[in-house]
């Protein structure tokens, strides 16, 4: 409907003046119509005319050429132009599809990202979750969207992790693994790793002990070695962590990878990259490491080969948009990580820029604030106080048990994703399970309650089907018009990767709603078929909102 307005006006402006303008509406509050725009007031300048006397000329033009599409128009203040859409015509909008604007396009979404060897946190959670729907935003639009999945199966955390598990093990023996519970992996896995991790920081003998463990780990791929004792423990415990994401992914209900990448198969192609580039002098030598200098670039030099010859972070995320590129060809790559990781992916772009330009364009990071407990705690899985994800799941899980005294999944997930979802992307994010998991307010179940309850009142005439929405009353109107918005929130929620959007608008159609249903009788009412028509329209609008966000749809609460 706002596109297909904005186009017919854009047409009337061109047949008017000849002017190359494209006109943008805005939705107004409702006393004001539908829509509004300041176009008179932009043509003022060229055309040498008053406001009010240009718009005045463009009610005109809409009033004879669109008589079937806008029911009133009306100028406002200095030459804004208000549109109130005909009642038939604003309903036809609640049943169109969402717009498939990037029909044609492959676009890659990296996220989740876990590290094998080291616990699922909550950071890791708020990305798998926003990764998803951001994911399920783009599909709905029409791209052909690839969900890639990047673990460090190789580096320091690896090092340090192994290095305590054969503290713990008392040495190289793979056979004392199974003494481990299958449940207990996971938090057993953590373990090791904070163990490995203060060892490093605290204990320099410790640490040359975890440097030459790293090593070995990456000597262990160059000689695609499994067999040995050594490589025995840490293929066994790799797939542990593995198997521990892959469940989470489940529990989470989130839609599967279409591929996960491990550190080590990138590797080869970054060193490769990087020490190719280096003979052109983009990456430079410096006291026995390759940098890049970013300084020519208002950046900072950061290293990409450390002087031991072992691969940073930085030649990694080299060698995985390099593979990227080479397995796929991508129209975007849009890659989500948490706001720390910015600056040095900002430098390895640069450096990518300066021979892939291309590449480095059709490159996007996303990133987001740190997870933290109500109360400003910091998570952090370095120092062992990180709650891990399903930690989280199951204090939200233990809220809605005190809170209702029933223990259900579809709530407690609703509430968890609904909590994150509806931030903005960007800041800090702080989780309140007893929030989260209320009935009252802007959470996941007050939406699947909302939800429910349209189910239950269409249960009670199942035969709900019919009258044309025309003639609308003022209460009927106001729920049509928010249904509209819908495919609009949809399309902006896509174009900026902000799914906080969706979030905003579901509740505030759920209050249109309620308000609706309590001042509006529907069932046993002179309107009932109509109105049958709406709450039908709202219940599968909110549904395709909540399945868009990844949040179950219970029929019943």
């Amino acid at each position: 409907m706002k596109q297909q307005l904005e186009q017919a006006l854009t047409t009337i402006i061109s047949n008017l003046y000849a002017q190359p303008i494209t006109v943008v509406l805005d939705r107004t509050e409702e006393k004001f119509g539908d829509f509004a725009t300041n176009v008179a007031m932009q043509l003022a300048g060229s055309l040498g005319s008053a406001p009010r006397e240009i718009a005045e000329q463009i009610k005109s033009s809409i009033e004879a050429d669109l008589a079937d599409l806008v029911a009133k128009v009306e100028i406002a203040g200095p030459g804004f132009i208000n549109l109130t859409v005909s009642d038939s015509k604003l309903a036809e909008t609640i049943y169109l599809p969402v717009e498939r604007s990037l029909t044609g396009l492959k676009v890659l979404v990296e996220y989740s990202d876990p590290n094998p060897f080291k616990p699922l946190h909550a950071g890791h959670l708020y990305t798998t979750l926003v990764g998803d729907v951001i994911a399920r935003l783009l599909e709905v639009t029409g791209a052909d969207v690839v969900r890639l999945n990047y673990g460090g199966d190789v580096g320091l955390h690896v090092g340090k992790s192994m290095w305590a598990i054969l503290q713990t093990l008392g040495g190289e023996y793979p056979e004392k693994l199974s003494e481990i519970p299958e449940a207990d992996r996971p938090k057993w896995m953590g373990k090791q790793y904070v163990t490995g991790n203060n060892a490093y920081e605290d204990n320099p003998e410790a640490k040359a002990e975890i440097v030459a463990v790293n090593t070995r780990v990456y000597e262990l791929h160059a000689n695609n070695d499994r067999d040995s004792p050594f490589a025995q423990i840490y293929w066994n415990c790799r797939n542990w962590s593995y198997d521990y994401f892959v469940e989470l992914y489940k529990q989470l209900r989130v839609t599967l990878f279409d591929r996960v990448i491990p550190e080590s198969e990138i590797v080869p192609l970054g060193l490769k990259t990087v020490r190719e580039q280096q003979a052109n002098r983009i990456y430079q030598e410096s006291d026995g490491a390759i940098v890049f200098k970013g300084e020519a670039h208002g950046l900072h030099t950061r290293v990409f080969i450390n002087s031991k010859g072992l691969p940073t972070y930085e030649t990694k995320d080299v060698g995985l948009l390099m593979t990227k590129w080479q397995d796929y060809h991508f129209d975007r790559s849009i890659v989500i990580t948490a706001n720390e990781q910015q600056q040095y992916m900002t430098v390895m772009l640069k450096s990518v820029e300066q021979y892939a330009p291309e590449l480095a364009l059709k490159s996007e990071h996303k990133t987001h604030g740190i997870v933290k407990l109500k109360g400003g705690v910091k998570m952090s899985s370095r120092k062992g106080n990180v709650a891990d994800a399903l930690e989280i799941l199951e204090a939200a899980s233990s809220a809605n048990k005190a809170a209702t005294g029933q223990d259900n999944s579809d709530t407690v997930l609703g509430a968890v994703k609904y909590a994150f979802l509806k931030a903005r992307i960007g800041g800090d994010i702080i989780y309140d399970p007893l929030e989260s998991v209320s009935l009252e307010g802007n959470s996941g179940p007050y939406l699947q309650y909302s939800y429910a309850r349209a189910c239950s009142i269409l249960r009670k005439k199942e035969d709900a089907t019919g009258d044309t929405i025309v003639d609308l009353e003022p209460g009927e109107r106001t729920l049509v018009r928010k249904l509209s918005e819908y495919n609009e929130v949809v399309a902006k929620a896509a174009a900026e990767l902000m799914p906080h959007h969706v979030c905003g608008y579901l509740y505030e159609l759920a209050q249109v709603f309620n308000r609706f249903y309590e001042h509006n009788r529907v069932l046993e009412s002179e309107r009932e078929a109509l109105r049958l028509q709406l709450v039908k329209a709202y219940a599968e609008t909110l549904k395709n909102g909540l399945t868009l966000l990844g949040l179950p749809t219970p029929e019943k609460m």
